[in-house]
């Protein structure tokens, strides 16, 4: 786990709000832009951004975006040589293994934007209609974190060694310090990347499940905790933590809520509260705990995050910061949510059940090395 210094950290709303920053910080960059992103679709908001970056790189801003090889790889050839030409450094990021119909080894799932080793977002937003407030529909429900300082220096380093290995003492020595902003912060950068054998942000969630005294509250939208996590879970509810799920209503991806739907009754036997968002689409994926630490970035509690994607998230051990995220899901749980209860689960019939029963099996043992029914939804 890293740590670094930063001088303002904000929770960011999905949508309009996100997007809207997101333009702001490429328009005042003055020396570099990073970005590294699952999804870049050739839409409106696609089709805006990169313009945006056009016009810094034509101002002589350096600019950086990475792109997963699989979820971006409908990129049309016109579309990337318009970037290149303008001096954008654009690269696909590639899998071991690949074809139209299956996936084998890493997807660059993380969400990361840096500008000028000052500014960064990092969330679960790819760049797409989807995530964004069109005027036909509203966003996904999304969230990221935008911070300002030292992390965002740390940051750009992660981006530059993801692009081109680099000089990390170099980067580093614009903060003589930096060794002992990173021992002090509040901020944390947690990755996940099982060929780099790192699992920050798996075990970032265990010791929450473990440290837990009150409350834990997730918002995840694709749900499947594997069995270490289910008992860590277990375990928490067992010694009177309050476990509260926000996980999605409607879904984008019908498998993955069935295979989800097949663990609330153990769920609901363990007391731990599920609530399903009705507004949209839930994309987001956060958690907090104690009104103490929270965690937001592209990571979802499943199998396919901790095992075959690359992933990163910002963790913040601050009491208001953590005090407006509980706020924040508490307002979702009441207003945007329907609480599922004894009853809805226990007149589930039996087919249903088994068909449950048959997803959660397919999800759990598949579908994390070989993801092409994840194709461009993640």
């Amino acid at each position: 786990m890293s740590r670094s210094t930063s001088r303002e950290v904000s929770l960011v709303h999905g949508g309009k709000e996100y997007f809207s920053l997101l333009k702001s910080l490429i328009g005042q960059a003055k020396e570099s832009i990073y970005i590294q992103t699952y999804i870049f679709d050739e839409d409106q908001t696609g089709t805006d951004i990169a313009n945006e970056l056009k016009a810094a790189a034509q101002r002589g801003v350096k600019v950086f975006l990475l792109v997963d090889g699989y979820a971006s790889g409908h990129l049309s050839h016109s579309f990337i040589s318009g970037l290149k030409k303008v001096g954008i450094g654009f690269r696909m990021f590639d899998p071991l293994l690949k074809s139209k119909y299956f996936y084998l080894g890493r997807r660059l799932h993380h969400k990361v934007v840096t500008v000028d080793c000052i500014h960064a977002l990092v969330g679960g937003m790819n760049i797409s209609n989807r995530y964004n407030d069109m005027p036909d529909q509203p966003a996904w429900l999304d969230w990221a974190i935008y911070a300002k300082g030292e992390v965002a220096l740390w940051l750009t380093n992660i981006c530059q060694q993801r692009v081109k290995p680099g000089s990390l003492k170099r980067m580093l020595g614009r903060s003589p310090n930096y060794r002992e902003q990173f021992i002090n912060s509040p901020v944390s950068v947690n990755i996940n990347d099982w060929v780099r054998g790192k699992r920050e942000i798996t075990n970032s969630y265990l010791n929450m499940f473990r440290q837990a005294a009150d409350t834990i509250m997730i918002m995840s939208a694709y749900f499947l905790p594997n069995d270490q996590f289910r008992n860590e879970l277990r375990k928490a509810a067992q010694r009177g933590v309050k476990v509260k799920l926000i996980l999605a209503g409607p879904s984008d991806i019908a498998l993955a809520k069935y295979a989800e739907r097949y663990l609330y009754r153990w769920l609901f036997t363990k007391n731990i509260e599920i609530y399903e968002y009705q507004k949209s689409i839930l994309h987001g994926k956060l958690a907090v705990y104690d009104s103490l630490w929270a965690t937001v970035g592209s990571y979802n509690v499943n199998t396919v995050s901790a095992y075959a994607s690359i992933e990163l998230n910002l963790a913040v051990l601050d009491h208001d910061f953590a005090v407006k995220v509980e706020n924040t899901l508490h307002a979702i749980m009441q207003n945007d949510c329907v609480r599922i209860t004894e009853n809805q689960i226990r007149h589930a019939g039996l087919l249903k059940r088994f068909l449950q029963w048959c997803a959660y099996v397919i999800y759990r043992s598949v579908f994390y090395l070989f993801t092409f029914y994840f194709k461009q939804r993640e």
